[in-house]
């Protein structure tokens, strides 16, 4: 027992990491493409200012010539740090191989329930299994994004509530849909047991824009993503139904 106990908690510290290792990612592309906009426009502008001052205003002269700099060192750091650090994830590979859904399934509910689930009292309930399904896909990475999911949930869910887990499945695709009651206040709530990373539970209480999901669930996006699938995610409304849904195209096995 003490060996199984220590195998899932070595697991659970090694999904964790993995997902915030996405989203670091995730954070650093969206700095690097909001930072790139407006140092752009800036560039444009002192060429603006170039051209309307005199040449003999010395002052002036310097004042344009350190906007320049300083926009050129900007965009040297964002190439060189940000993405270079990026490079990391970017691509993500996907080792394809014949794999029984329900096993996945089974092996990644007790995973989660293990984590988190069940110290917070938070039940797991899954429809739509047995699926009697084989998929030629990425397991490991599957089975990261679903944990990830229920984690999740199991993390802005309150004590007693229960998230559920749809299945649908065929050779050709797998869906799964997650569905519970969301209590944000859950995420920072230090009383409580957390598995996520703090600043991942933070940022997932501010309001999300529909078509964006919190930045901890970057992981769910890029799996999805790699297999040609697609991950959608509801924007969280504390003591409303939330709803993800991770979508994974498979070729038959």
């Amino acid at each position: 027992m003490a060996s199984t106990t220590t195998t899932r908690s070595e697991r659970t510290a090694r999904l964790c990491a993995e997902a915030a290792l996405f989203m670091r990612d995730y954070v650093l592309s969206r700095v690097s493409h909001d930072l790139r906009s407006p140092l752009n426009a800036i560039h444009s502008w002192a060429y603006v200012l170039d051209r309307k001052i005199d040449n003999a205003d010395a002052a002036a002269q310097r004042a344009l010539s350190g906007i320049r700099t300083g926009v050129e060192q900007q965009v040297h750091l964002l190439e060189t740090l940000v993405d270079t650090t990026r490079a990391e994830t970017r691509k993500l590979q996907i080792e394809r191989a014949p794999f029984e859904l329900d096993a996945l399934i089974a092996d990644t509910v007790a995973d989660a329930r293990a984590a988190l689930a069940d110290e917070r009292g938070v039940s797991l309930a899954v429809e739509g299994v047995p699926t009697g399904v084989t998929l030629d896909a990425g397991r490991e990475r599957i089975a990261q994004a679903l944990w990830l999911l229920l984690v999740f949930a199991a993390e802005t869910g309150a004590h007693g509530s229960t998230v559920t887990l749809t299945v649908s499945a065929t050779a050709a695709a797998a869906q799964f849909e997650l569905r519970w009651q969301a209590s944000l206040d859950t995420l920072t709530d230090d009383a409580l047991p957390h598995v996520l990373e703090p600043f991942g539970r933070a940022q997932a209480r501010e309001p999300q824009e529909v078509g964006r999901f919190p930045w901890v669930l970057a992981l769910c996006q890029r799996v999805a993503e790699a297999h040609g699938g697609r991950f959608e995610a509801q924007p969280l409304v504390q003591g409303e139904a939330a709803l993800f849904t991770l979508n994974v195209p498979a070729g038959a096995a």
